[in-house]
């Protein structure tokens, strides 16, 4: 691979999926037909992908010498020697940089919440990843800023209904994560995570499925509630609850049984079942908010 491909790959483009959350505001509050706020989610959203792929190279320029005995961590670009730590890390603060100044041209709201991402992804890197249970949170912390970001952020009122689903979905997804990571790596799981060694497999298991059932049934009261259907003046909504049974019960499946859930974007694009409950959750409520 050429040295430019080496630093795309540091950026790890395909991860910027994650960064759709800035766009979940935009499809509940019916602004899509707002060019101007369709412009600054979008520039939102650009200045989170930025910013996240400044994390990617800033967290590879620290944990090279740790990724170089995981089993599949070890081909990262830094891991492996196509890149030096010093060029990932002055790589991770041009990304930075420009995250933040792509966020402040939206609001200053925006271009504090991308700056605190930032911070709060250096904290976790240089110790807070150690911390169990923080460590997830911390995770989770990051996708709620996106989803302000694409609400509060752009002039739009953010829902407690969303912020609580976006809550309990990504805690269950970082504890799913750290759960598929104890079983992928089982005897080595400290070494090359050490927060690993503090969890066991049956706290992440009931972690997982508290976080499940509550996203669950607080989406589907979410749906039924008397101001969702004031709001998006419809009652159907609710027809949309089994994609969401069905995407949370294959992932599940994934995890426990076919080893997954490691990165629920590489799930998500590897897995027709749990692709098509996520196209089909969006098709079916652009439809009905349309």
């Amino acid at each position: 691979m050429s040295r430019a491909g080496a630093f795309i790959e540091l950026a790890r483009p395909q991860q910027w999926a994650k960064n759709s959350f800035v766009l979940t505001g935009l499809l509940f509050a019916h602004a899509w037909g707002d060019a101007d706020l369709v412009t600054a989610a979008g520039l939102a959203t650009l200045a989170f992908c930025l910013a996240s792929s400044a994390v990617y190279a800033y967290n590879d320029a620290i944990d090279a010498a740790r990724d170089r005995g995981h089993p599949l961590k070890r081909g990262r670009p830094v891991a492996r020697g196509a890149i030096s730590a010093s060029e990932a890390k002055a790589q991770a603060a041009v990304l930075g940089v420009l995250g933040v100044a792509s966020a402040a041209l939206v609001s200053v709201t925006v271009g504090v919440l991308v700056t605190l991402y930032l911070l709060l992804n250096v904290a976790y890197t240089r110790g807070l990843k150690h911390v169990p249970v923080i460590d997830v949170f911390i995770i989770a912390a990051g996708f709620m800023l996106r989803l302000l970001a694409g609400t509060a952020g752009i002039g739009i009122e953010p829902s407690n209904w969303l912020l609580l689903c976006g809550l309990l979905l990504t805690l269950m997804l970082g504890f799913g994560k750290r759960r598929a990571e104890l079983e992928q790596l089982d005897e080595q799981a400290g070494h090359h995570r050490a927060v690993l060694e503090s969890y066991s497999a049956v706290f992440l298991e009931r972690a997982v499925m508290v976080c499940a059932g509550g996203a669950i049934v607080c989406y589907a009261l979410y749906t039924v509630a008397a101001d969702t259907v004031a709001i998006h003046g419809t009652s159907h909504l609710v027809v949309t609850v089994p994609w969401v049974l069905l995407g949370t019960f294959r992932y599940l499946f994934r995890l426990h049984y076919r080893g997954g859930g490691g990165d629920p974007t590489d799930e998500l694009f590897r897995d027709p079942v749990l692709a098509g409950s996520a196209l089909g959750w969006a098709t079916t409520v652009v439809w009905l908010l349309r």
